[in-house]
């Protein structure tokens, strides 16, 4: 089929990627979008760089204002931010303008890693105008989170959270990284997950050891997360001060 022939813009794109290139427009686009990717990584390098000690937080981008999850969010990036540590967020609404927002609250610093999507991201009001950084790629955005982090608070949330998470766990797995705190907030939220992962990862089918799961802290409140932070980086004489 034509690309003219599909009725929607989904199967136009899938159409359009599958069509047969020449090697001169293989090689042209992928000559652009090297440059494009290291223009990526440098920007944020340099950006990054010069912030300081911060801690990620993770969650769904669809949380209202009036929920729950988005003001206990913002109570933890609030005291985050009272800890001494910066707020790094995906910069865009729901729990990561709560993000932003508690840190801009607690006078700390507040840093969006956007991402270029279609639908549902748009950066928010309560990042610093001076650490606002947008990605295409989000492969660039995720090294920038996982090398730019002292911790990863992880709030309820969908694929891109749950993305998130599993990429810092499997890097501190494989000590492709030095190990950091992984805090999951909400007992209720994770336990599902957690307990799926003992009983059929770890005891039924052997592919993950106990041992692993000492990367994970599953909290319930602000005050647990700042604790969770302050014991690790005490331990390696961390002041996260700015």
């Amino acid at each position: 089929m034509r690309l003219e022939d599909f009725d929607n813009d989904e199967d136009k794109i899938i159409q359009d990627r599958l069509k047969q290139k020449t090697w001169n427009e293989i090689r042209t686009n992928d000559s652009w979008a090297i440059f494009k990717i290291m223009a990526e990584f440098v920007n944020g390098y340099e950006t990054m760089g010069r912030i300081g000690p911060c801690v990620s937080i993770f969650g769904s981008a669809r949380t209202k204002a009036d929920h729950d999850t988005y003001k206990l969010t913002e109570q933890i990036a609030y005291k985050i931010s009272k800890a001494g540590y910066g707020v790094i967020t995906g910069g865009g609404p729901g729990i990561m303008e709560a993000g932003n927002k508690g840190a801009h609250a607690g006078g700390g610093t507040s840093v969006g890693l956007n991402i270029e999507l279609p639908f549902e991201q748009h950066f928010n009001p309560y990042i610093d105008t001076d650490k606002n950084l947008n990605f295409d790629y989000f492969f660039v955005r995720k090294v920038m989170f996982v090398k730019y982090s002292q911790g990863f608070v992880v709030m309820p949330g969908g694929f891109g959270t749950l993305d998130e998470m599993f990429e810092a766990i499997t890097l501190i797995q494989t000590k492709k990284v030095a190990k950091f705190p992984i805090i999951l907030v909400g007992t209720q939220f994770w336990s599902g997950l957690m307990d799926w992962i003992k009983t059929v990862l770890v005891e039924q089918v052997e592919t993950v050891s106990p041992n692993d799961l000492n990367i994970i802290k599953i909290v319930d409140t602000a005050d647990e997360v700042v604790e969770v932070l302050d014991a690790f980086y005490k331990k390696y004489n961390l002041s996260p001060n700015f």
